[in-house]
C-alpha cells in the first residue's frame, strides 16, 4: 500500500501563521499612521481554534517605541482583522493581540556579552 504524501511541505498552522503575517505586513504598508512607519511583523501565532492570534512586532528603534507602536496597532486592529477576513479563507477571523518581539534584542545583548568576553580574554 502506497503512503500518501502531504500536499504541503509544512503543517497547516505554519502556513496559516505565514499567511496572516503577509496580510498584516501588506496592510501596514498601506497605513498612513506615522507611528507605524518601519514596523516589522516578525511573526504571527494563530491559536489552533482560530479565535486569537499573537502578532510579534519590532522596529529599528526597539524598546523605546514599543508602547507607541502597540497603541497604534490596537487602534487599527479592527481594520487589520477585516483585511484578514476578506483575504484569507478561514472559518473565523482571529482577534489580534500585539506584542513586541524581544528575541532580536536579546540575541543582540548576548552577542555584545560574547564580544566583550572575547576582547577581555
Amino acid at each position: 500500500m502506497e503512503r500518501r504524501r502531504p500536499a504541503h511541505p509544512y503543517p497547516r498552522t505554519a502556513r496559516l501563521n505565514e499567511l496572516v503575517r503577509q496580510i498584516l505586513a501588506d496592510e501596514l504598508e498601506r497605513t498612513d499612521d506615522e507611528r507605524l512607519q518601519l514596523v516589522t511583523i516578525m511573526s504571527v501565532v494563530v491559536d489552533p481554534d482560530l479565535r486569537h492570534a499573537t502578532v510579534l512586532v519590532d522596529t529599528p528603534e526597539g524598546a523605546e517605541r514599543d508602547d507607541t507602536v502597540i497603541e497604534a496597532l490596537n487602534e487599527v486592529r479592527i481594520r487589520l482583522q477585516r483585511a484578514i477576513a476578506s483575504q484569507a479563507r478561514m472559518k473565523r477571523t482571529p482577534v489580534l493581540a500585539f506584542k513586541p518581539d524581544t528575541v532580536e534584542r536579546e540575541a543582540g545583548r548576548v552577542e555584545d556579552v560574547l564580544r566583550d568576553l572575547e576582547s577581555d580574554g
